[in-house]
């Protein structure tokens, strides 16, 4: 299996108290981590790709855990996440894929088990590319309130031999959500989806 090599981990912390209507009660926190780190296949086709997963798990596993301590320590105030990957230039899309497992599992054990499938995106890009990371509820996916995304991005990442992971957690729904759809106080908790 190819070694994790890590350049940098950066993290972003955002407080919401209202977008233009009255101030929430509790304001909507948002987190995210980004890792840059170097791409084992950058450069060449590789027909077997998996393994580099493995690799993967333990960084996954810091990273939710990061984002947990960055909400305030307690993973049951967490109620939204996903997760997302830029790989650059000489790598391909299929390698950001390779975060899909790692990145949501991770955030699912670290958060005692979360039902719902970890909303994802991924991209080719430069440094300075931009990436809107999709959000939804952990326990089901019909829970409008918590629809939202959360864009990342770092001005020197990822170089052409890299990839940027990503793992994002929410506090709660978008403030002033108004727009219907199943209520968070509803979900039976059964499928990941209602």
């Amino acid at each position: 299996m190819p070694e994790l090599k890590i350049r940098k981990i950066a993290t972003a912390l955002e407080e919401i108290h209202h977008e233009g209507g009255p101030p929430a009660a509790v304001p909507l926190r948002r987190a995210a981590a980004l890792a840059v780190i170097h791409n084992p296949y950058a450069g060449a086709y590789v027909e077997e790709i998996q393994p580099f997963m493995e690799d993967l798990k333990p960084l996954g596993l810091d990273m939710a855990n990061r984002l947990v301590a960055m909400l305030g320590g307690d993973p049951t105030v967490v109620e939204g996440y996903g997760k997302g990957a830029i790989v650059g230039t000489s790598g391909e899309n299929e390698h950001a894929a390779l975060w899909h497992a790692p990145g949501g599992y991770a955030m699912r054990e670290v958060l005692g088990g979360a039902k719902a499938i970890v909303p994802s995106t991924k991209k080719v890009g430069g440094p300075g590319t931009r990436l809107d990371v999709p959000v939804t509820h952990i326990n089901a996916s019909y829970v409008r309130s918590h629809f939202d995304a959360i864009e990342v991005g770092l001005n020197d990442a990822p170089k052409a031999d890299e990839m940027a992971v990503v793992l994002v957690m929410t506090t709660g729904a978008r403030i002033h959500n108004r727009a219907g759809g199943l209520d968070a106080a509803n979900i039976t908790g059964e499928d990941g989806l209602r």
